[in-house]
């Protein structure tokens, strides 16, 4: 399966050079360059993307409107963002994630790291730089709730509880899987479910659910 990613950055050459890695990978293919949000999001309808990696600022509309204005398209529900920033410090990257996107990364990543990313998050998983992840959650993330979703961890099982922690506390589903001494079959299924009640849409929206409502309190371990 060809991964289509859709580049969004203002700079020219920051697009071309990403551009030009992106299509090196024999898994993925450039479908468009947008140097606004508002590009982006008519592109993304256009080209019918699998992926859009957005930067977060940019003239016109900014990254976090463009990602939401995606997020909200129901024709666009398959379309994922992964968010590029500057600076591992940027606050806006956690409005960003409430907006739907699926991750971020800084954008001194390393260009393995960068393929990689996209397509871990193109495959449904939520990919946050580990570093800057804690601390970004830990100043900025609990606040007046802004996610996409429609119940709280209430609605949750133990388990799905659990389960929520430990995504919350970045675990992939093997990780999720020896942890609670299941199969990662059934850790993916709880996951699944998890996000079906929590009507999120991704890994990084159960992220944002379980720090704003308070299941998981920053920098707990």
């Amino acid at each position: 399966m060809t991964v289509r990613v859709l580049l969004a950055d203002d700079q020219t050459l920051v697009r071309e050079a990403f551009a030009m890695l992106v299509e090196s990978a024999p898994d993925m293919e450039v479908v468009g360059q947008a140097a606004t949000g508002r590009q982006a999001v008519e592109l993304a309808r256009s080209e019918r993307a699998d992926l859009v990696v957005m930067d977060i600022r940019m003239p016109d509309l900014d990254g976090i409107e463009a990602t939401r204005l995606i997020a909200a398209d129901d024709d666009l529900a398959g379309v994922k963002v992964l968010v590029l920033t500057t600076y591992d410090t940027d606050e806006n990257i956690v409005d960003a994630l409430r907006a739907g996107a699926s991750g971020f990364l800084v954008k001194d990543t390393r260009p393995a790291e960068l393929l990689d990313a996209i397509r871990t998050v193109a495959a449904g998983e939520a990919l946050l730089s580990p570093g800057p992840t804690a601390r970004l959650i830990a100043r900025f993330l609990r606040g007046p709730a802004a996610a996409p979703v429609t119940a709280g961890p209430d609605c949750l099982s133990d388990r799905e509880r659990e389960v929520l922690t430990l995504v919350a506390r970045g675990l992939n589903n093997t990780e999720i899987a020896e942890k609670l001494g299941l199969s990662p079959l059934t850790a993916k299924t709880h996951v699944s479910r998890t996000m079906g009640k929590l009507g999120a849409r991704d890994r990084a929206q159960l992220v944002v659910v379980a720090y704003e409502s308070g299941l998981v309190a920053p920098g707990a371990g």
